[in-house]
């Protein structure tokens, strides 16, 4: 068992947190669906869209960008690192299948997030490391688990994950950035950068695949 999961399983099992505090309920033909967001910025939105997309639970991925004061921002825009908005992905999820929780664990293990403003070769603010909250809940458990991981000595450097509220405002990305992954598997980037993540997060959490 690794630093992370064991951090996130034993706050789990203690009891550490309410669970549902953010969950929308969307009722058809009397059936209720139970819905939770996740807004995460972890670098290129390209490869934090692929991860998600083949995680259990996991109802829908957007990319898009947010965090910034830049009104309509587009992807030459954001690129131009002067809007203030990081690439993002909204992550909808079905908390019954899956907890916030495991959502940071994945987020944890799958990007850097020692790096200032960088992933890779790709540098600038707009591809940030960040935890984008929507409840006090999220914020909690977010900034508890960045603690917990310092201390633990989980990464050799300090993570250095924004955590900021969600202003409410997310831009989704133009069509073409949207199931990048899945529709240009053998463009360079995803055969460089993109596939090398989605088959660690596919070893590393074989158990939470979606079947």
């Amino acid at each position: 068992m690794n630093i992370l999961h064991s951090i996130i399983l034993g706050s789990i099992l203690s009891g550490c947190f309410n669970t549902g505090v953010n969950n929308t309920h969307n009722t058809m033909e009397g059936n209720t669906e139970i819905k939770d967001t996740a807004i995460l910025g972890a670098g290129c939105f390209w490869c934090v869209e692929a991860i998600f997309q083949e995680m259990e639970g996991v109802l829908e991925v957007e990319s898009g960008y947010t965090g910034g004061k830049t009104i309509n921002p587009d992807y030459k825009s954001v690129c131009s690192g002067t809007t203030g908005h990081a690439e993002v992905a909204r992550v909808v999820f079905d908390p019954s299948k899956v907890t916030f929780d495991e959502i940071l664990e994945v987020f944890w293990q799958t990007h850097d997030p020692t790096t200032l403003n960088r992933q890779g070769a790709d540098v600038g603010s707009q591809y940030r490391s960040a935890i984008f909250y929507i409840s006090e809940t999220q914020r909690e458990k977010a900034e508890y688990y960045k603690k917990q991981l310092d201390a633990s000595g989980a990464f050799q450097r300090p993570i250095v994950t924004e955590i900021t509220a969600f202003d409410g405002k997310f831009y989704k990305a133009e069509d073409y950035h949207q199931n990048y992954y899945a529709l240009n598997p053998d463009q360079g980037y995803c055969r460089m950068v993109v596939r090398p993540k989605v088959e660690k997060f596919k070893k590393a959490f074989g158990n939470k695949l979606k079947k």
